[in-house]
């Protein structure tokens, strides 16, 4: 029986993680579950799962939901709030697993914390890699954590690497890595008419379903750029060797190509729980209760070169990590800002590169060898972001 901590539980990739616990509940306890502000989603989980602890970020929220635990079945559990709690309930003693899947840069020190803790890391947040990825690898091959990836495509790449593979290793014998990408709702648009895109247009994504912030950055290919990233940190390959490939369908997860000619592809029907079923269950496999792909209903694949002027983000992220030291952390916090302003239709969606762009111009690409360092560099991305911001709406 392992006991797992859900950092973000109500988000879409808790949502899923707790569905494929509940099949498994003779493999898995729920110990700890977190939220930001989402307390009624989290109630029903409470309820279902029956968690030793919950943390809930904000703290008027909190209060909140401790009142509404009283006079309940579950009045037991335990109530912590604050951001520091995260990294508390993400190292308990009891805590084998910890699925990191709070989005953005909030999700990084609790993620470090259960690396340097030895937990098994089931790492749905790129942002963690994207912004300290030299110090996350060290951590967690200094206390010996297991560290499995969860995002859809770098989980097809681990599973195409030889057997034997551990994340940060290189494995000699690959070459290439083909990181595919659905396109987004607007991969045929004319690019004259991406300066009208509407926040509700940009977060109905074809194939997947997700959270609003992970809806624009697909929409604007960031997401990919931030997985480029992400693959070259966790399988120890240069920007070069990452190649992104257009594939509407969603049905190949990513390619490994291999120096013998060999190209190994992992397919699926496009549900997080695959990934996730896979991680939990590894080095064996379980049912993760996603319906079997048919083949016959594809019917056809299609893969085509992303065009770096309709998706300006991806080179953006290709320059980031070039630069290396805190560039990519000043562009992830870049594009916070600014998807977060875009949601809010502060700016327009064609503004979001030009956001980004004009910010890490703003910083030299220093070494990014402490935790201060990368910080101190996130923070400081947001403010000019937001400086930039205000100019354009005046």
């Amino acid at each position: 029986m392992k006991g797992i901590c859900i950092l973000g539980a109500t988000g879409s990739i808790g949502v899923s993680t707790l569905d494929v616990v509940a099949r498994h509940s003779n493999l898995y306890k729920v110990i700890a579950l977190t939220a930001n502000t989402n307390i009624d989603t989290l109630f029903q989980q409470c309820l279902e799962h029956r968690p030793e602890v919950v943390v809930v970020v904000n703290e008027a929220k909190a209060q909140v939901f401790e009142e509404q635990l009283k006079n309940t079945p579950i009045a037991n559990i335990k109530v912590l709030s604050g951001a520091k709690a995260l990294e508390q309930v993400a190292t308990l003693d009891n805590v084998d697993s910890v699925m990191a899947a709070i989005v953005g840069a909030a999700g990084l020190l609790p993620s470090l914390a259960a690396a340097k803790a030895g937990k098994t890391i089931l790492l749905a947040n790129k942002e963690a890699l994207v912004m300290s990825g030299a110090i996350f690898m060290q951590a967690v091959a200094d206390s010996g954590a297991q560290l499995l990836p969860i995002d859809s495509e770098h989980n097809a790449i681990f599973q195409c690497m030889p057997a034997g593979y551990k994340t940060g290793m290189q494995a000699k014998q690959a070459r290439r890595i083909l990181l595919t990408a659905s396109g987004g709702p607007f991969r045929e648009t004319p690019v004259e008419q991406l300066v009208n895109v509407t926040p509700a247009q940009a977060v109905a994504h074809p194939n997947w379903d997700m959270g609003r912030k992970i809806s624009v950055d697909s929409a604007t290919m960031m997401n990919k750029g931030l997985e480029m990233i992400e693959a070259c940190i966790l399988f120890n390959m240069t920007p070069d060797q990452i190649q992104v490939v257009i594939h509407p369908q969603s049905v190949i997860h990513s390619m490994v190509d291999y120096v013998d000619g060999t190209v190994l592809a992992e397919m699926g029907n496009p549900d997080m729980r695959i990934p996730i079923a896979y991680s939990m269950a590894w080095p064996d496999r379980f049912d993760s209760g996603v319906e079997p792909l048919n083949i016959f209903d594809v019917g056809r694949m299609d893969f085509q070169e992303p065009d770096l002027e309709r998706f300006p983000c991806l080179r953006l992220a290709y320059e980031a990590i070039a630069a290396g030291g805190i560039m990519p952390t000043v562009l992830n916090a870049a594009n916070e800002i600014a998807v977060e302003a875009f949601l809010n239709e502060a700016v327009r969606f064609t503004d979001i590169p030009v956001i980004i762009e004009q910010c890490m111009k703003q910083f030299e690409a220093k070494v990014a060898d402490t935790l201060e360092i990368i910080l101190e560099a996130d923070q400081q991305a947001r403010l000019v972001s937001s400086q930039i911001i205000a100019e354009f709406t005046h």
